[in-house]
């Protein structure tokens, strides 16, 4: 890997900025991102080679970075989340019961044996793409807060849930694996929330910004590196150890600067960079030596719409539930690992993606309409 091959990534990461810029389109940025490492991958140029282990080692640093943000942004202290939090659950877990019936059909339609992994991805959330589109959109009312810990929880509880059903042979030592990496997690809370009481945190706050040392940032790299270190050894995936920590920074207060530091460090480079990797490290062409596949990944995303649409039963308005069906980590975290472990059929790996995009796609028209909708919904600008 070479500089030329960073300016030229870092220059088709500008796509994602470009697709997301028309308001009325909603796109999230990731989207184009994705789009310009499938070109640039074996799908059509081949300039990327995503088995470069520099370039895998950069995304790999992308991917804790994306989960770390993306688990600090999940309101966790506010008093109208955890209000919200009963019904929230109660909802997670009727999606994920629903989502049985589809993942038990397609497994036996598509003679893949992977019930439990399509039942873990339909049911998953990814408040990575949710949490901003609700920001972005100013949706507010007693719907999203409800929605919110369904997010939350669905995400958290099929982080954990992946690693035990795509490798159901090592599922004890995935099992050990993520006990491990929440156990960490529940130390962090534990130490830092003592400092926070204890105003050491504000006085290294104000000694970092006074100093310009930026020592939050530092130490939380520290912390955050060291999570992924323990997760790759125990063989749980990155994202586990990346959205655990994003919880505890929420739960304990993330500070204002460290926030934007960790903005700027993700969705200026790392982030962008890892999604390239991504679309890189899928072959499209594969689709076309299994083209029943491209029907498993367009059903795999509609079976996900249509669990979640399902909680109208509930109360739940459906576009508000289309909403809650994004999906990103969880199928990336599948993709990659099942590749890495050879689990997955040929172009298997691609069907995963493609049914993610396809419930980005139905969850940016969910928002779309619903933003449309609400009166008294303004837009509120991402952290910069």
């Amino acid at each position: 890997m070479s500089f030329a091959t960073l300016a030229v990534i870092s220059l088709a990461a500008l796509l994602g900025p470009l697709l997301a810029l028309p308001r009325l389109w909603h796109l999230p940025v990731v989207l184009g991102e994705l789009v310009a490492g499938v070109l640039l991958g074996p799908t059509a140029i081949g300039y990327l080679n995503a088995r470069n282990p520099t370039f895998s080692f950069l995304a790999d640093i992308g991917f804790a970075l994306i989960m770390f943000v993306a688990g600090a942004r999940v309101p966790v202290r506010d008093t109208a989340l955890r209000a919200g939090l009963r019904t929230g659950t109660l909802r997670a877990v009727a999606v994920g019961v629903l989502a049985l019936v589809p993942a038990f059909a397609l497994a036996r339609v598509f003679h893949t044996g992977h019930t439990a992994l399509y039942t873990v991805l339909m049911a998953s959330s990814s408040a990575a793409l949710i949490l901003p589109v609700v920001g972005s959109l100013g949706l507010g009312g007693g719907a999203v807060l409800q929605m919110l810990p369904q997010v939350a929880v669905a995400d958290t509880a099929c982080i954990v849930a992946l690693p035990l059903v795509i490798d159901p042979r090592h599922a004890a030592r995935a099992a050990l694996g993520a006990l491990a990496v929440i156990g960490c997690a529940g130390v962090a809370f534990v130490a830092l929330s003592r400092l926070e009481r204890g105003g050491y945190r504000r006085r290294l706050h104000h000694l970092s910004e006074e100093r310009q040392f930026a020592l939050e940032l530092r130490i939380s790299l520290v912390v955050l590196f060291s999570f992924a270190a323990l997760a790759v050894r125990t063989h749980v995936s990155i994202m586990l150890a990346g959205f655990s920590l994003g919880l505890v920074a929420s739960a304990v207060g993330e500070p204002r600067r460290l926030a934007k530091q960790l903005f700027a460090l993700t969705e200026g480079f790392f982030g962008p960079l890892f999604f390239l990797w991504l679309g890189a490290s899928l072959d499209l062409r594969a689709l076309g030596q299994r083209p029943s596949f491209v029907a498993l990944g367009v059903l795999l995303g509609l079976g996900a719409v249509a669990v979640h649409a399902a909680m109208r039963a509930t109360g739940q308005p459906v576009g508000i539930g289309v909403l809650a069906s994004a999906q990103l980590g969880v199928p990336v975290a599948a993709a990659t690992l099942g590749t890495q472990l050879h689990l997955l059929e040929p172009g298997e790996a691609a069907a995963l993606m493609l049914g993610a995009l396809v419930t980005i796609a139905a969850a940016t028209v969910a928002s779309s309409l619903t933003a449309r909708n609400s009166p008294a919904t303004t837009a509120q600008p991402s952290p910069t």
